[in-house]
Protein backbone atom coordinates (compact mmCIF):
# COMPACT_ATOMS: atom_id res chain seq x y z
CA UNK A 1 0.00 0.00 0.00
CA UNK A 2 3.03 2.44 0.79
CA UNK A 3 4.17 1.56 -2.40
CA UNK A 4 1.40 2.26 -4.36
CA UNK A 5 1.06 5.47 -2.63
CA UNK A 6 4.98 6.48 -3.06
CA UNK A 7 4.60 6.01 -7.16
CA UNK A 8 0.95 7.87 -6.96
CA UNK A 9 2.83 10.73 -5.47
CA UNK A 10 5.63 10.93 -7.55
CA UNK A 11 3.51 10.96 -11.10
CA UNK A 12 1.51 13.77 -9.19
CA UNK A 13 4.42 15.53 -8.43
CA UNK A 14 6.23 15.48 -11.91
CA UNK A 15 2.73 16.55 -13.25
CA UNK A 16 3.17 19.15 -11.17
CA UNK A 17 6.85 20.42 -12.14
CA UNK A 18 4.91 21.50 -15.40
CA UNK A 19 2.04 22.59 -13.84
CA UNK A 20 3.63 25.21 -11.39
CA UNK A 21 6.70 26.14 -13.49
CA UNK A 22 8.90 28.47 -11.49
CA UNK A 23 6.10 29.25 -8.62
CA UNK A 24 5.33 27.34 -5.99
CA UNK A 25 2.42 25.59 -4.09
CA UNK A 26 1.31 27.02 -0.80
CA UNK A 27 -2.28 25.55 -0.28
CA UNK A 28 -4.93 24.80 -2.58
CA UNK A 29 -9.20 25.74 -2.53
CA UNK A 30 -11.51 23.37 -4.55
CA UNK A 31 -8.58 21.36 -5.32
CA UNK A 32 -6.26 24.12 -7.14
CA UNK A 33 -2.92 24.66 -5.10
CA UNK A 34 -2.72 28.72 -5.01
CA UNK A 35 0.70 29.79 -6.62
CA UNK A 36 3.05 32.14 -5.04
CA UNK A 37 6.79 33.46 -5.57
CA UNK A 38 9.56 32.12 -3.15
CA UNK A 39 8.51 34.75 -0.84
CA UNK A 40 6.72 33.00 2.16
CA UNK A 41 7.53 30.40 4.45
CA UNK A 42 6.25 27.20 2.88
CA UNK A 43 8.36 27.63 -0.39
CA UNK A 44 11.16 25.00 0.63
CA UNK A 45 8.82 21.90 1.24
CA UNK A 46 7.73 21.85 -2.57
CA UNK A 47 11.86 21.82 -3.41
CA UNK A 48 12.10 19.03 -0.62
CA UNK A 49 9.56 16.77 -2.81
CA UNK A 50 11.38 16.88 -5.58
CA UNK A 51 14.73 15.63 -3.63
CA UNK A 52 12.65 13.05 -2.12
CA UNK A 53 11.57 11.75 -5.56
CA UNK A 54 14.64 12.64 -7.34
CA UNK A 55 15.95 10.22 -4.05
CA UNK A 56 13.82 7.43 -5.08
CA UNK A 57 13.55 7.51 -8.58
CA UNK A 58 16.84 9.06 -10.22
CA UNK A 59 14.78 10.59 -12.44
CA UNK A 60 16.50 13.38 -13.88
CA UNK A 61 13.54 15.62 -14.01
CA UNK A 62 13.15 15.73 -10.54
CA UNK A 63 16.93 16.90 -10.14
CA UNK A 64 16.63 19.42 -12.80
CA UNK A 65 13.53 20.87 -11.17
CA UNK A 66 15.04 21.01 -7.52
CA UNK A 67 18.76 22.27 -8.90
CA UNK A 68 16.69 25.39 -10.21
CA UNK A 69 14.44 26.09 -7.09
CA UNK A 70 17.66 25.88 -5.17
CA UNK A 71 18.65 29.28 -7.31
CA UNK A 72 15.70 30.19 -6.72
CA UNK A 73 16.40 30.06 -2.82
CA UNK A 74 19.83 31.48 -3.86
CA UNK A 75 18.44 34.83 -5.22
CA UNK A 76 15.59 35.05 -2.52
CA UNK A 77 18.94 34.84 0.29
CA UNK A 78 21.18 37.89 -2.20
CA UNK A 79 17.88 40.13 -1.69
CA UNK A 80 16.44 39.27 1.51
CA UNK A 81 12.99 38.43 0.21
CA UNK A 82 10.52 37.94 3.70
CA UNK A 83 13.68 36.47 5.52
CA UNK A 84 13.14 38.43 9.33
CA UNK A 85 11.33 35.36 10.82
CA UNK A 86 12.22 32.16 12.42
CA UNK A 87 11.23 29.84 9.26
CA UNK A 88 14.96 29.55 7.59
CA UNK A 89 15.09 26.15 8.54
CA UNK A 90 12.18 25.52 6.73
CA UNK A 91 13.24 27.27 3.69
CA UNK A 92 16.79 26.05 3.11
CA UNK A 93 17.11 22.38 4.54
CA UNK A 94 15.03 21.55 2.60
CA UNK A 95 16.45 23.29 -0.95
CA UNK A 96 20.30 24.30 -0.48
CA UNK A 97 20.87 21.83 2.06
CA UNK A 98 19.00 18.87 0.37
CA UNK A 99 21.00 19.64 -2.20
CA UNK A 100 24.31 19.34 -0.16
CA UNK A 101 22.95 16.13 0.89
CA UNK A 102 22.40 14.68 -2.34
CA UNK A 103 24.66 15.88 -4.54
CA UNK A 104 27.61 17.19 -2.04
CA UNK A 105 27.48 20.62 -3.73
CA UNK A 106 29.56 22.70 -2.11
CA UNK A 107 28.01 25.65 -3.68
CA UNK A 108 24.96 24.38 -1.88
CA UNK A 109 26.92 23.58 0.78
CA UNK A 110 28.14 27.54 1.46
CA UNK A 111 24.61 29.42 0.74
CA UNK A 112 23.16 26.68 3.25
CA UNK A 113 25.83 28.19 5.88
CA UNK A 114 24.73 31.75 4.66
CA UNK A 115 21.19 31.22 5.49
CA UNK A 116 22.00 29.54 9.09
CA UNK A 117 23.82 32.94 9.91
CA UNK A 118 20.63 34.80 8.80
CA UNK A 119 18.36 32.79 11.70
CA UNK A 120 21.23 33.32 14.13
CA UNK A 121 20.13 37.11 13.98
CA UNK A 122 16.91 36.57 15.34
CA UNK A 123 19.11 35.19 18.60
CA UNK A 124 17.56 37.96 21.37
CA UNK A 125 19.70 39.01 24.52
CA UNK A 126 18.74 39.28 27.70
CA UNK A 127 16.18 36.72 26.99
CA UNK A 128 18.45 33.77 24.91
CA UNK A 129 15.91 32.83 22.56
CA UNK A 130 14.87 32.71 18.85
CA UNK A 131 12.42 35.42 18.36
CA UNK A 132 9.92 33.55 15.64
CA UNK A 133 8.97 37.06 14.24
CA UNK A 134 8.93 40.39 13.75
CA UNK A 135 11.84 43.06 13.99
CA UNK A 136 13.76 43.27 17.41
CA UNK A 137 11.88 46.05 18.86
CA UNK A 138 8.18 44.65 17.57
CA UNK A 139 6.05 46.02 20.22
CA UNK A 140 3.55 42.67 19.48
CA UNK A 141 6.01 40.02 18.24
CA UNK A 142 9.00 41.09 20.53
CA UNK A 143 9.35 38.09 22.78
CA UNK A 144 7.48 35.84 21.09
CA UNK A 145 8.92 31.99 20.85
CA UNK A 146 6.56 28.98 18.27
CA UNK A 147 7.06 25.50 19.25
CA UNK A 148 7.33 25.51 14.89
CA UNK A 149 10.83 26.85 15.59
CA UNK A 150 12.04 23.10 16.66
CA UNK A 151 11.93 22.04 13.09
CA UNK A 152 14.23 25.11 11.96
CA UNK A 153 17.10 24.23 14.90
CA UNK A 154 18.49 21.59 12.71
CA UNK A 155 19.88 23.97 10.49
CA UNK A 156 21.88 25.45 13.15
CA UNK A 157 23.24 22.02 14.48
CA UNK A 158 24.01 20.86 11.08
CA UNK A 159 25.58 24.12 10.48
CA UNK A 160 27.92 23.73 13.87
CA UNK A 161 28.97 20.03 12.50
CA UNK A 162 30.25 22.06 9.37
CA UNK A 163 31.82 24.75 10.89
CA UNK A 164 33.58 23.50 13.55
CA UNK A 165 31.54 26.86 15.38
CA UNK A 166 30.21 26.04 18.59
CA UNK A 167 27.54 29.02 18.82
CA UNK A 168 25.28 27.54 16.29
CA UNK A 169 25.06 24.56 18.51
CA UNK A 170 24.89 25.99 21.70
CA UNK A 171 21.93 28.82 20.45
CA UNK A 172 19.80 25.70 19.05
CA UNK A 173 20.50 23.67 22.03
CA UNK A 174 18.87 27.02 24.24
CA UNK A 175 16.36 27.43 22.01
CA UNK A 176 15.28 23.92 22.59
CA UNK A 177 15.84 23.98 26.33
CA UNK A 178 13.86 27.14 26.45
CA UNK A 179 11.17 25.50 24.00
CA UNK A 180 11.00 22.34 26.54
CA UNK A 181 10.43 24.42 29.63
CA UNK A 182 7.79 26.49 28.80
CA UNK A 183 5.78 25.46 25.52
CA UNK A 184 5.48 22.33 26.98
CA UNK A 185 3.11 22.08 29.59
CA UNK A 186 2.49 19.46 32.48
CA UNK A 187 0.02 17.19 31.44
CA UNK A 188 2.15 17.09 28.10
CA UNK A 189 0.69 19.27 25.81
CA UNK A 190 1.81 22.57 24.30
CA UNK A 191 1.45 26.16 23.65
CA UNK A 192 1.80 26.73 20.24
CA UNK A 193 3.69 30.22 21.30
CA UNK A 194 4.88 31.46 24.66
CA UNK A 195 6.13 35.80 25.70
CA UNK A 196 8.99 36.79 27.19
CA UNK A 197 9.61 40.18 28.89
CA UNK A 198 12.21 41.81 26.03
CA UNK A 199 13.86 44.42 28.36
CA UNK A 200 14.93 41.55 31.20
CA UNK A 201 13.90 38.05 29.75
CA UNK A 202 11.27 37.23 32.20
CA UNK A 203 8.84 34.33 30.82
CA UNK A 204 5.49 35.99 30.95
CA UNK A 205 3.08 33.11 29.63
CA UNK A 206 1.87 31.25 26.94
CA UNK A 207 -0.85 31.82 24.21
CA UNK A 208 -1.58 30.63 21.21
CA UNK A 209 -1.82 32.18 17.57
CA UNK A 210 -3.13 29.06 15.06
CA UNK A 211 -5.45 27.17 17.89
CA UNK A 212 -8.43 27.10 19.70
CA UNK A 213 -7.95 28.78 22.86
CA UNK A 214 -4.54 29.94 24.52
CA UNK A 215 -5.46 27.01 26.82
CA UNK A 216 -5.77 24.54 24.17
CA UNK A 217 -3.01 22.21 22.23
CA UNK A 218 -3.15 23.03 18.22
CA UNK A 219 -2.46 19.62 17.31
CA UNK A 220 -0.15 21.05 14.25
CA UNK A 221 2.26 22.42 16.99
CA UNK A 222 2.01 19.17 19.07
CA UNK A 223 3.33 17.39 16.20
CA UNK A 224 6.55 19.50 15.45
CA UNK A 225 7.33 18.97 19.27
CA UNK A 226 7.16 15.13 18.74
CA UNK A 227 9.45 15.58 15.61
CA UNK A 228 11.76 18.44 16.44
CA UNK A 229 12.33 17.16 20.07
CA UNK A 230 13.37 13.98 18.30
CA UNK A 231 15.70 15.71 15.93
CA UNK A 232 17.24 17.62 18.99
CA UNK A 233 18.10 14.32 20.74
CA UNK A 234 19.68 12.95 17.54
CA UNK A 235 21.83 15.84 17.42
CA UNK A 236 22.74 16.68 21.16
CA UNK A 237 22.33 13.09 22.77
CA UNK A 238 20.01 15.49 25.74
CA UNK A 239 17.59 12.31 26.88
CA UNK A 240 15.49 14.69 28.21
CA UNK A 241 14.56 15.94 24.51
CA UNK A 242 13.63 12.41 23.82
CA UNK A 243 11.61 12.10 26.70
CA UNK A 244 9.61 15.12 25.89
CA UNK A 245 9.26 13.51 22.14
CA UNK A 246 7.94 10.71 23.71
CA UNK A 247 5.45 12.40 26.27
CA UNK A 248 4.33 14.82 23.14
CA UNK A 249 3.69 12.06 20.63
CA UNK A 250 1.69 9.48 23.84
CA UNK A 251 -0.40 12.93 24.26
CA UNK A 252 -0.70 13.06 20.27
CA UNK A 253 -1.74 9.32 19.70
CA UNK A 254 -4.24 9.10 22.88
CA UNK A 255 -6.39 12.20 21.89
CA UNK A 256 -6.75 11.41 18.42
CA UNK A 257 -10.25 10.35 17.14
CA UNK A 258 -11.50 7.20 16.29
CA UNK A 259 -9.76 7.29 12.26
CA UNK A 260 -6.55 8.17 13.99
CA UNK A 261 -6.01 10.95 12.13
CA UNK A 262 -6.11 14.75 13.81
CA UNK A 263 -9.11 17.43 14.08
CA UNK A 264 -6.94 20.73 14.22
CA UNK A 265 -7.08 21.40 17.87
CA UNK A 266 -7.42 18.35 20.49
CA UNK A 267 -9.72 20.64 22.67
CA UNK A 268 -11.97 22.31 19.53
CA UNK A 269 -15.21 21.21 19.77
CA UNK A 270 -16.19 18.60 17.53
CA UNK A 271 -19.30 18.64 15.09
CA UNK A 272 -20.07 17.45 11.48
CA UNK A 273 -18.29 21.06 10.50
CA UNK A 274 -15.19 20.50 12.38
CA UNK A 275 -11.79 21.05 10.37
CA UNK A 276 -8.70 17.73 10.29
CA UNK A 277 -5.54 18.58 9.71
CA UNK A 278 -4.10 15.75 8.32
CA UNK A 279 -0.72 17.89 7.82
CA UNK A 280 -1.21 17.24 11.40
CA UNK A 281 -0.57 13.39 11.01
CA UNK A 282 1.35 13.23 8.63
CA UNK A 283 4.21 15.52 10.55
CA UNK A 284 3.65 13.47 13.61
CA UNK A 285 4.07 10.50 11.50
CA UNK A 286 7.31 11.50 9.95
CA UNK A 287 8.09 12.61 13.23
CA UNK A 288 7.17 9.13 14.98
CA UNK A 289 9.51 7.48 12.31
CA UNK A 290 12.68 9.62 13.80
CA UNK A 291 11.51 9.04 17.47
CA UNK A 292 11.64 5.05 16.73
CA UNK A 293 15.19 5.27 15.37
CA UNK A 294 15.89 6.04 18.55
CA UNK A 295 14.76 3.38 20.63
CA UNK A 296 15.78 0.01 21.45
CA UNK A 297 13.66 -3.04 20.92
CA UNK A 298 13.19 -3.32 24.94
CA UNK A 299 11.98 0.52 25.69
CA UNK A 300 8.14 0.02 26.61
CA UNK A 301 6.24 2.59 24.41
CA UNK A 302 8.48 1.50 21.25
CA UNK A 303 5.34 -1.16 19.75
CA UNK A 304 2.61 1.21 20.82
CA UNK A 305 4.55 3.55 18.87
CA UNK A 306 4.94 1.51 15.81
CA UNK A 307 1.24 0.25 15.86
CA UNK A 308 0.21 3.98 16.00
CA UNK A 309 2.22 5.21 13.06
CA UNK A 310 1.03 2.39 11.08
CA UNK A 311 -2.47 3.01 12.04
CA UNK A 312 -2.39 6.95 11.29
CA UNK A 313 -0.23 6.22 8.00
CA UNK A 314 -3.05 3.81 6.58
CA UNK A 315 -6.06 5.92 7.48
CA UNK A 316 -4.03 8.80 5.85
CA UNK A 317 -3.28 6.69 2.81
CA UNK A 318 -7.08 4.97 2.72
CA UNK A 319 -9.09 8.17 3.68
CA UNK A 320 -7.03 10.99 3.47
CA UNK A 321 -5.08 11.20 0.24
CA UNK A 322 -5.61 11.25 -3.19
CA UNK A 323 -4.88 8.02 -4.20
CA UNK A 324 -6.02 7.15 -7.71
CA UNK A 325 -7.42 10.45 -8.68
CA UNK A 326 -5.01 10.88 -11.27
CA UNK A 327 -6.04 14.91 -11.70
CA UNK A 328 -5.65 16.01 -8.36
CA UNK A 329 -2.08 18.62 -7.45
CA UNK A 330 -2.10 17.66 -3.83
CA UNK A 331 -1.12 14.29 -2.13
CA UNK A 332 -3.55 15.03 1.21
CA UNK A 333 -7.10 16.35 1.28
CA UNK A 334 -8.14 18.20 4.86
CA UNK A 335 -5.44 19.85 5.66
CA UNK A 336 -5.84 22.92 7.72
CA UNK A 337 -3.61 26.20 8.03
CA UNK A 338 -4.94 28.87 10.09
CA UNK A 339 -8.50 28.32 11.38
CA UNK A 340 -9.33 31.27 13.53
CA UNK A 341 -7.63 33.71 10.88
CA UNK A 342 -9.65 32.35 7.91
CA UNK A 343 -7.24 30.75 6.30
CA UNK A 344 -8.55 27.11 6.31
CA UNK A 345 -9.98 26.13 3.04
CA UNK A 346 -10.01 22.53 4.32
CA UNK A 347 -7.92 21.19 1.45
CA UNK A 348 -4.31 20.64 0.22
CA UNK A 349 -1.84 21.88 2.22
CA UNK A 350 2.23 21.82 0.69
CA UNK A 351 3.92 21.18 3.90
CA UNK A 352 1.37 18.30 4.70
CA UNK A 353 2.35 16.39 1.57
CA UNK A 354 6.25 17.07 2.05
CA UNK A 355 5.73 15.37 4.90
CA UNK A 356 3.26 12.93 3.86
CA UNK A 357 5.79 11.92 1.74
CA UNK A 358 8.46 11.84 3.73
CA UNK A 359 6.81 9.70 6.11
CA UNK A 360 6.46 7.27 3.34
CA UNK A 361 9.62 7.08 1.96
CA UNK A 362 11.15 6.56 5.64
CA UNK A 363 8.67 3.65 6.02
CA UNK A 364 9.51 2.29 2.26
CA UNK A 365 13.22 2.20 2.09
CA UNK A 366 14.91 4.50 4.48
CA UNK A 367 14.56 8.32 2.63
CA UNK A 368 15.12 10.46 5.93
CA UNK A 369 14.24 13.94 4.49
CA UNK A 370 17.26 16.35 5.20
CA UNK A 371 17.04 17.56 8.89
CA UNK A 372 20.69 15.86 9.19
CA UNK A 373 23.64 14.60 7.27
CA UNK A 374 23.28 10.89 6.35
CA UNK A 375 26.00 8.57 7.53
Amino acid sequence: MFKDAIRDAIAKTLANIDTFGEQFPHVSRHGKYELIENNDWTNGFWTGMQWLCYEYTQDERFRQAAVKSVASFEERLRQHVVLDHHDIGFLYSLSSKAQWIVEKDEHARQLTLQAADVLMKRWREPGGYIQAWGQKDDPKEGGRIIIDCLLNLPLLYWASEQTGDAAYREVAITQAEKSRRYLVRGDDSSYHTFFFNTATGEPIGGATHQGYTNGSTWTRGQAWGIYGFALSYRYTKNELFLATSKRLAKYFLAHLPEDNVAYWDFHAPVTADTYRDSSASAIAAAGLVELLSHLDEQDPDRAYFQDMLLKSMTSLVQHYATLGEAEAEGLLKHGSYYVHGGLSPDDYMIWGDYFYLEALMRLDNGITGYWYERS
